[in-house]
């Protein structure tokens, strides 16, 4: 058994929950692990009408101050780009997995007006939107940017047929870690890939050396 004061913290991604991440934790606790996922603010049984990815960054740091030291971090989507950005902050981990992570916030904004069959200028005006209320270029949040301060090992999981982040972030993320995996699937999508027995088995044998 794994030292079970080794504390792994969940993070999930845009409009989900803390429970999305229930069969990773399941296998870690059995492996010896302890592991921690909450619902961002705005999200799941958490209170607030509104939640920004600065929001999810400071709940992640909260939670280290609270309940850390964390030996790793594993998030999912919005999660994912937030926990980078996190490290790229100042949070210590020894180990940290990424899951179906965007590498642009610019991309998230298109690939959401695509969705709901919107054109590009609605995109532009949601950046535009999420600059002027936090003072700042959002893009520099991105995925890839943040990951090239990023220098502890990262394991980088994206799905061929995700149509919510296209599987191209993952290779542009990964390519800006400097110790990186990257594990490519298919056929699992944007949300099912949480639950794959063999991507919880890769999350856990990376975790473990």
């Amino acid at each position: 058994m794994e030292n079970p004061r080794k504390k792994i913290l969940l993070i999930h991604g845009w409009s989900g929950t803390g429970t999305q991440m229930a069969v990773i934790a399941k296998e870690l606790v059995q492996k010896g692990y302890s592991t921690l996922s909450f619902d961002a603010p705005a999200h799941g049984k958490s209170p607030g009408k509104i939640s920004m990815m600065p929001f999810f960054i400071e709940s992640i740091h909260h939670l280290e101050k609270l309940h850390g030291p964390f030996h790793s971090a594993i998030g999912h989507s919005l999660g994912g780009m937030s926990i980078l950005k996190a490290v790229k902050n100042g949070l210590d981990l020894n180990k940290l997995i990424i899951i179906g992570t965007a590498n642009s916030v610019t991309h998230i904004t298109k690939d959401f007006a695509k969705n709901m069959k919107l054109n590009e200028k609605v995109a532009r005006k949601m950046k535009t939107y999420f600059d002027s209320k936090f003072g700042e270029d959002m893009d520099n949040y991105s995925g890839a940017v943040s990951a090239k301060a990023v220098k502890i090992p990262t394991l980088v999981i994206h799905d061929e047929d995700d149509v919510d982040v296209h599987v191209s972030s993952a290779y542009e993320i990964d390519n800006n870690l400097s110790d990186s995996q990257l594990y490519i699937t298919k056929g699992l999508g944007h949300r099912k890939i949480l639950g794959d027995s063999e991507v919880i088995n890769k999350i856990t044998t990376f975790i473990a050396v």
